[in-house]
């Protein structure tokens, strides 16, 4: 199968890497897969996707236990989950698309590059961090948090009614909430793995972020960014076409929806190598 512009905006679903993953199309031109964040769905896009969409194949993605795709009997892991999209890009035939992820979905972008290079144009990851330690403490009190004991105290929030409105068994909620507490425990570094990149990645961040700038801006000097003056025809930054966006204003739970990002992202992924 390959990607064009039918049934564009459509939901459909595609057998892969042993999950039923649903995605959605929108709009047409170079593509990009987009990944949402934890707790979400591609619905979160929503206020950015007519931009994104305007001059891109958007194909958005429901990543595991998510929106509209089941869960399955495995862990939430990012490089699971990394498995799947890279499985999904080879279903539709896509050509190199550029891969795009927000937080939890951030991080799955990540390892698509990391481990299926040859399959990706450019990366953008946002604010998602690359070692478990380099977010605030308060923060990681509040994951510890995070488990099927707090579903009723979520049945208020715009989680709980998008899992309820739109998810195959509405009733694994409780079943997701322990997934993803159990996740966020783990302890990862996976510096070593983004110093070996090999696909151009914008890293961008929130000033207000979950974790610092600092350590933003350390995953950018890890792909040789920040190191030096860029020259004044950009003939000294970084090698590979790597490149950093700290947005002002923003928090790691607006980031996603702010015209900031889809403008930030749009210059990078147009941007003529």
């Amino acid at each position: 199968m390959t990607a064009t512009q039918e049934n564009a905006g459509t939901g459909q679903y595609a057998d892969v890497n042993g999950i039923n993953l649903y995605y959605e199309t929108h709009g047409a031109g170079r593509p990009m897969v987009l990944l949402h964040g934890g707790l979400c769905s591609g619905e979160m896009f929503a206020p950015i996707l007519p931009a994104l969409a305007e001059h891109h194949q958007v194909i958005l993605v429901d990543l595991q236990g998510h929106g509209r795709t089941a869960d399955i009997d495995r862990p939430l892991d990012v490089t699971l989950m990394a498995d799947d999209v890279a499985a999904l890009i080879e279903h539709l035939g896509l050509r190199k698309p550029d891969v795009v992820g927000y937080s939890l979905g951030g991080g799955v972008a990540l390892q698509v590059a990391i481990r299926h290079p040859h399959l990706v144009g450019r990366l953008v990851a946002a604010s998602a961090h690359i070692r478990r330690d380099a977010i605030y403490p308060e923060m990681l009190a509040q994951q510890g948090q995070v488990g099927a004991a707090a579903a009723e105290f979520m049945k208020e929030t715009p989680m709980y009614e998008l899992y309820q409105r739109v998810a195959p068994r509405p009733e694994d909620f409780p079943r997701l909430l322990d997934k993803i507490g159990s996740a966020m425990a783990k302890d990862f570094d996976y510096t070593e793995e983004v110093r070996g990149l090999q696909v151009p990645t914008l890293i961008v961040a929130a000033d207000a972020d979950m974790a610092p700038p600092s350590h933003y801006v350390g995953v950018f000097e890890l792909l040789d960014g920040g190191l030096r003056d860029g020259g004044w025809m950009g003939e000294s930054r970084p090698k590979g076409g790597h490149a950093l966006a700290i947005l002002p204003g923003l928090t790691h739970y607006d980031i996603a929806v702010s015209p900031l990002f889809a403008a930030v992202t749009l210059a990078f992924l147009d941007k003529q190598s």
